[in-house]
């Protein structure tokens, strides 16, 4: 596990990093509630907002590895491409764990309606996972870190807007509100939706399966490309 342990050494070396990782899902504890929308605090909207973007950051390391010729470097050496890949995405999921347990945790210590912190946490988790695998789906098609991260930016402003993690599905158009289904942000905010709410068992487990359909997804194909 040295390629495990080195990359979660490695993603708190950055400055930058410890404010995403550290401060950022803190201060999301404390933003208030609303009593329209969202059904969740502000900052539980916000938090899955995070999560993609420390997704990025993390995986940002990988696209400097290979770069710099350290993956093309694997085939002579006496670990396989997929070891290097599932010990890196393990460390960066564990931090990401890490993030939805303080986030949460932290939440029903300061009070936060939340209804279901397991359920919440469990949503978290499995959003995680989809971030990070959409992360390195599009780490693959960059050869430049800061043009990737500038570009995914945008991206995930898009898509939070348009899957209802910033505004209200039903204040868009007809159309937009049709069109932010193939979103993941969607299926986060259709969860957070369920657990205020309630509804059918069915309808947590279709939101569930819906994230790692598009995990297993994005996992393939930022997995395809093993050298630059």
């Amino acid at each position: 596990m040295t390629i495990f342990q080195f990359a979660l050494k490695r993603s708190f070396r950055n400055k930058t990093n410890l404010l995403f990782l550290t401060l950022f899902p803190v201060a999301a504890i404390f933003l208030p509630a609303s009593e329209i929308w969202p059904f969740l605090p502000f900052g539980y909207h916000y938090f899955g907002v995070l999560i993609l973007f420390v997704s990025i950051r993390l995986s940002s390391m990988m696209l400097e590895d290979r770069v710099k010729g350290v993956v093309k470097r694997l085939a002579v050496a006496p670990i396989s491409h997929l070891h290097y890949l599932w010990q890196n995405l393990l460390a960066y999921m564990v931090i990401l764990l890490f993030q939805c347990a303080l986030a949460v945790g932290g939440g029903v210590l300061y009070g936060q309606e939340l209804y279901s912190p397991f359920a919440v946490f469990c949503l978290f988790v499995t959003f995680s996972l989809t971030s990070l695998a959409f992360a390195l789906a599009w780490i693959s098609l960059f050869r430049n870190k800061e043009t990737s991260f500038l570009v995914f930016m945008s991206i995930v402003v898009l898509i939070a807007l348009l899957g209802g993690l910033i505004m209200p599905i039903e204040m868009m158009p007809a159309g937009f509100e049709r069109l932010a289904v193939i979103f993941p942000t969607y299926w986060l905010s259709s969860g957070m939706k369920w657990i205020a709410l309630g509804g059918q068992t069915a309808d947590i487990w279709l939101i569930h399966g819906m994230l790692l359909l598009y995990s297993v997804c994005f996992l393939i194909i930022g997995s395809i490309r093993k050298i630059a």
